[in-house]
């Protein structure tokens, strides 16, 4: 993992309006990533092991594979 993403798989890693790369259900097999700014965080739990699961602005729904830090 490179310096500037933290992992996606802990809650705490994520916030709102943070910007994140997802992936999304119908790209879990591609794995391709989407990018996107948290709107609402959807995982109560701590850790999730696929990634905590988000809406982002636009109104997609994905697990986030990587919190991006500026």
């Amino acid at each position: 993992m490179e310096n500037n993403k933290l992992d996606g798989r802990v809650r705490k890693n994520i916030n709102i309006g943070d910007v994140v790369e997802i992936v999304q259900k119908h790209h879990q097999q591609s794995g391709e990533l989407t990018e996107g700014v948290v709107k609402r965080i959807l995982t109560n739990a701590p850790k999730h092991p696929h990634g905590i699961k988000v809406m982002t602005d636009l109104g997609e729904v994905g697990r986030v594979k990587y919190v991006i830090l500026d």
